[in-house]
């Protein structure tokens, strides 16, 4: 049996902005742009949400329902730095890390032997030193897979941890909500509920074949989930299917121009990560993604078998930005990669990094 934890970062931009301004602690705080731009929030503390107030909540919106609301420009060099340190943190018990974004990762301690092997002990132990070194908090879920673990991390936020045991998973799903199962939007969960599925044990009720009918092939993955079942395995490095770089940007880029200016420095840095973990000769495809305004974001891939130059990223960027033509908040640039032998027992196994 799998022990898989999900660590999540509480509110983690505003939190690194009040560990560097404790005069902010307590305050409603949004991060981003000023209410009379397009800016969307990135996050807001648990003081604004209180009012409603929520990441990718237009600035002008989350003002008029917190009109006391502080407003904060992101600082994400300021975050990517916390995370690493974060990430330093987790590598201390393992190194099977898939990170998620700057603020989350799961990590498999199956094979860990601290604290008696305890995946409990050890994410109590991983917060704790989250606190006392970092001055952040962080919730945690513990259980035998990801996306039970994903679940139990937001179970008891902020500043929390919650325990879904082998022996408790089949209890723990049968009165879940369907909302909350991976992969499962609004949509999907709105053509659920029309078909009297309100949650995971209404799905128990049906076979494959059933479930097949209505969700395609979606099926079996909705049968195991409502299960509580999950195969899915924490990637670890050696395991990256894709090497992506980007950038958010403080003030949105109003034009194609703007855009194109910001590959330079994006190729440097992918060159560098590219040499770095030697992927050139797994290289099967590039791709450019735009994240819009409003949260929205659009990815253009073309086939590949050597690296892409700084010309060929900029034709993707092109092609991406004609789709819709509106303000961008983050540009990021990367390569789709073959699979590769797993590295050798007896060599270093290179550890994901947390901050991405």
């Amino acid at each position: 049996m799998r022990k898989i934890i999900h660590i999540d970062m509480d509110c983690f931009y505003a939190a690194v902005e009040v560990k560097f301004r404790p005069e902010l602690k307590g305050k409603a705080l949004g991060i981003g742009g000023p209410p009379n731009t397009r800016s969307v929030l990135t996050t807001a503390s648990y003081e604004a949400r209180k009012y409603g107030v929520r990441s990718a909540m237009p600035s002008s919106q989350a003002v008029r329902l917190c009109p006391h609301l502080i407003l904060i420009p992101p600082h994400f060099d300021l975050y990517k730095n916390e995370s690493r340190k974060v990430r330093e943190i987790l590598e201390r018990f393992t190194n099977k890390i898939e990170p998620l974004s700057l603020d989350e990762a799961y990590l498999d301690v199956t094979d860990c032997q601290l604290f008696g092997g305890s995946a409990t002990l050890i994410a109590q132990e991983i917060r704790r030193l989250i606190f006392t070194e970092l001055n952040l908090t962080a919730s945690a879920g513990v259980a035998p897979n990801k996306f039970l673990a994903k679940i139990a991390s937001d179970w008891k936020k902020p500043n929390g941890q919650f325990v879904i045991r082998p022996q408790d998973v089949s209890a723990f799903v049968k009165d879940l909500p369907v909302e909350k199962i991976f992969g499962v939007g609004k949509v999907t969960a709105q053509k659920m509920h029309d078909l009297g599925l309100h949650t995971c044990g209404d799905i128990q009720k049906y076979t494959v074949l059933e479930l097949h009918n209505w969700f395609g092939s979606r099926a079996q993955e909705l049968y195991d989930f409502a299960r509580g079942e999950d195969n899915r395995a924490v990637v670890t490095e050696w395991e990256r299917k894709s090497l992506t770089v980007e950038e958010t940007f403080n003030q949105d880029l109003q034009s194609l121009e703007e855009c194109r200016r910001a590959i330079p420095t994006l190729y440097e840095d992918f060159l560098r990560r590219l040499e770095k973990g030697q992927y050139e000769d797994r290289i099967r495809g590039f791709v450019v993604k735009l994240k819009f305004y409003d949260f929205k974001q659009t990815t253009h891939e073309e086939v590949a078998r050597s690296v892409p130059t700084k010309e060929d990223f900029e034709r993707l960027l092109e092609k991406a930005w004609l789709r819709r033509s509106v303000p961008v908040r983050l540009v990021g640039l990367g390569v789709r990669l073959g699979s590769q032998k797993k590295p050798s027992e007896n060599g270093d196994s290179p550890q994901l990094k947390f901050a991405i």
